[in-house]
């Protein structure tokens, strides 16, 4: 049993998790455990599990199968920062879903019958030709998703054999996404943030809906935190003045920090894609790093794009490159090191480190976006590391994630106040310790 004493919500929530899982999950397939930064939902979420006695899940392919608690999330980093801190965890695609491709073949037949219908359509006028023409505009659409993997629902998959399956960082979670999850018929109890992004498209399916339980009080260590007062008022809406929060949370005009200020302040978080382009180039040049297209091999931030799990590459990992060398017009090779300094790839023809290829396109986009350029390079790029320039990244690239230091560069992003709300939130706490805001 863990000693930690909780609070009276706290043990309220203990106590309401505990009945939902003991009696009602046959009518109440989910439970929605919410609270926001600084509130102790994952304190709450091992309290309960220990007095339900249940352990991590082990997967019928093992001999030793043990039915218990599956461990999912949205992003592969906040996956890994669980399993870091001792919860075996894995991302939502990886245990629901199998990847499915089509072939070059299928592949080819479709661009075929694509190009035939461009080369019918000439004669025709009018409406005739309108008509052909949106007909064409479908088929290239339909083209295009045939060249990104798709996702089929694996009935043998861990969460069909677990006691329970807990979601955390569960506010990118679409409606389809927890439609598959809800199919296996297991209780699902899931950690939520109201106050962080929603997914890209449509609303957060698991956040939308009142929860079962919403924290609101802030551990009285949280609430001394100047990181965890400005995330409270970005939330709520009010106004963020200029100036110094602690010894290490201030806010600051953007021309009072320059980007050599920058590199020393920690992880950079913008809003827009745009916004995120433009900084790593500035933040390149800050570091003495060259402005074209590749990395130089020198020390600098490169960020993984792609889950590889061959490889044990995770979207949203950093990567640190050596000995860069270009190999053509759509990849270079590098020696690679991940997060916890372990080469990736397999040992090199001459007992050295083995050498990744690393798709071109991301580092292209820095210097001439190109929005026809991953679709181009569809059949090449899927046998191909992906990654970029990690100086600057978006919010919703870091959720999941934390750092000691951030700094977020507050571009406007938000298409309503709400919106504006939620960025702004979450991408404060992303910080742990040190935070500058600039506006």
């Amino acid at each position: 049993m863990t000693t930690f004493t909780p609070s009276a919500q706290q043990a309220a929530a203990v106590r309401e998790v505990r009945a939902w899982f003991e009696t009602r999950t046959h009518d109440q397939q989910v439970f929605r455990l919410f609270g926001y930064a600084g509130s102790g939902k994952s304190t709450v979420l091992k309290y309960a599990l220990d007095e339900l006695g249940l352990s991590a899940h082990r997967s019928a392919r093992d001999d030793s199968c043990v039915p218990g608690v599956v461990t999912a999330t949205f992003t592969g980093k906040a996956a890994l920062v669980l399993t870091r801190k001792g919860t075996p965890a894995r991302t939502i695609h990886s245990l629901i879903y199998s990847v499915t491709e089509a072939t070059e073949e299928e592949i080819a037949a479709a661009a075929k019958k694509v190009l035939e219908g461009e080369m019918s359509i000439r004669t025709l006028t009018g409406f005739d030709r309108t008509a052909a023409e949106a007909g064409i505009e479908a088929m290239r659409q339909a083209l295009s998703a045939m060249k990104k993997p798709r996702f089929a629902l694996n009935p043998q998959s861990d969460a069909a054999d677990a006691r329970l399956i807990v979601l955390d960082e569960v506010s990118m979670v679409g409606e389809d996404m927890a439609r598959d999850l809800m199919s296996f018929k297991k209780p699902i109890l899931v950690l939520g943030d109201p106050g962080q992004l929603p997914p890209i498209k449509g609303a957060g399916a698991f956040t939308n809906v009142a929860p079962d339980i919403m924290l609101t009080e802030i551990h009285r260590q949280a609430a001394e935190s100047a990181i965890i007062r400005l995330a409270t008022m970005a939330r709520e809406g009010q106004p963020i003045g200029f100036g110094s929060y602690d010894a290490h949370v201030a806010k600051m005009h953007k021309g009072d920090i320059t980007p050599d200020q920058a590199l020393r302040g920690g992880q950079l978080i913008c809003g827009m894609n745009a916004t995120r382009l433009q900084l790593n180039n500035a933040m390149r040049g800050a570091a003495g790093l060259a402005t074209g297209v590749l990395p130089t091999g020198a020390p600098e931030k490169i960020i993984c794009l792609k889950n590889q799990n061959d490889l044990g590459l995770i979207n949203g990992m950093f990567l640190t490159l050596e000995d860069v060398v270009d190999e053509g017009s759509l990849y270079f090779s590098a020696c690679v090191t991940d997060e916890d300094g372990r080469r990736v790839g397999s040992v090199g023809h001459n007992g050295g480190p083995g050498r990744l290829r690393i798709y071109k396109g991301h580092f292209e986009d820095h210097v001439a976006f190109d929005h026809s350029r991953h679709d181009r390079d569809w059949k090449e790029k899927k046998h191909l590391t992906e990654a970029t320039f990690g100086w600057a990244i978006t919010a919703h690239k870091a959720q999941g994630s934390q750092w000691e230091n951030v700094i977020v560069w507050d571009d406007g992003l938000g298409r309503s106040d709400l919106d504006r709300r939620r960025w702004l939130y979450t991408a404060i706490t992303r910080a742990e310790r040190g935070l500058v805001l600039l506006a």
